[in-house]
Parts: structure tokens; sequence; C-alpha cells
């Protein structure tokens, strides 16, 4: 959906009498969109497949809080088979931007471990966007994040229960973990 999109509040899907909600939801649907368009633009620079940038993500999330996962959590994570995680993590160590370990708890597996340059090719790329959130974020008083918050949690609850009932493999992803 291009940028310049005019959107309005006659509800496709909702009733008209509900002008007040459709603008929420419309307006949701367009973060989306820009969401979707900056992953792919992010997946471009960093000549990066969706996989990829979500496996980077969460390592640079566990190594953000001390964590070196291995690779079977990755390929739970991501839903992929150990041959594709395999594949997957040559692909970020030939670019540079993980390495992989010894496990100092199990010496029979190995670490997945974000470098610097991995750090600052994400960094670089998705900085800007983040700052700028944050900052919409912050300009929010208390009450108005709880309800935002409260919003996006039943957005998330409505959209998982309509995949559920579509997909029997959505259960487990139900469960993913936010933010990955």
């Amino acid at each position: 959906m291009p940028a310049t999109a005019t959107y309005t509040t006659s509800g496709y899907w909702y009733d008209e009498d509900r002008v007040g909600a459709v603008d929420v939801l419309n307006l949701f649907r367009r973060y989306r969109a820009a969401d979707e368009r900056m992953q792919r633009r992010s997946r471009e620079s960093m000549q990066m497949g969706d996989n990829d940038l979500r496996a980077m993500r969460f390592l640079l999330q566990s190594r953000a809080t001390g964590r070196a996962p291995v690779a079977r959590e990755l390929a739970e994570l991501l839903r992929i088979s150990t041959a594709s995680v395999t594949a997957l993590i040559d692909r970020l160590v030939r670019a540079g931007h993980v390495v992989r370990e010894a496990n100092p708890d199990d010496r029979r597996s190995i670490v997945l471990r974000t470098t610097e340059h991995g750090d600052a090719c994400v960094r670089g790329t998705l900085d800007r966007m983040h700052h700028d959130m944050m900052a919409a974020a912050e300009r929010l008083d208390p009450a108005e994040r709880a309800v935002v918050a409260r919003f996006l949690r039943e957005m998330t609850e409505a959209v998982d229960r309509g995949a559920l009932a579509e997909e029997p493999e959505a259960a487990a992803a139900a469960r993913t973990p936010a933010g990955v």
C-alpha cells in the first residue's frame, strides 16, 4: 500500500456506526503496511532473507541479555529444520554477522553470538527508525501507554485466535516469544 494512500472511515469489514474504531483499525493496518515495507527495505539493504533478519534480531536480543543460544533454539523459533538452520547460520557466518563458539555448558554443542560487524550492520539500518519509534512511545503519558499496550495485546490475541482457527500449527506459533 503506498504511503500516500487515503484511509477513509468507511469500513469494508465493519459497520458504519463504529467510525472511531474503524479509524483505529485502518491506522493499525497502515502501520503494519509501513512496517512490512521497512522490513523489506532492511532485508534488501542487508542482503538477508526474512529468516536471516529474524535470526539476527533474536541473536542480538539474546546478546543484550547475556544469553548465547544454540542452533536448536533458533530452529525452534523460526520453525525450520536443523538442516535449514545450519544453512542459515552458515550464511550469517560467511557474511561476518555471527560466530559459532564452543558451548561452555555442553561441549557437544555450539553457541551462536553476533559479531560487532553484525550488530553494526543491523543498527546502521534500523537505529533511526527505532529512535523515532521510541520517541513516539515516550511522548505518550503513562495512561496513554497503558491503553495502547492493552489494545496491542488484545489485537495480538484476536489475530492469534483467528490464526488458530485456520491452522493447527498456528497454536505453536502463538507461543513464540514476543518481539521475534
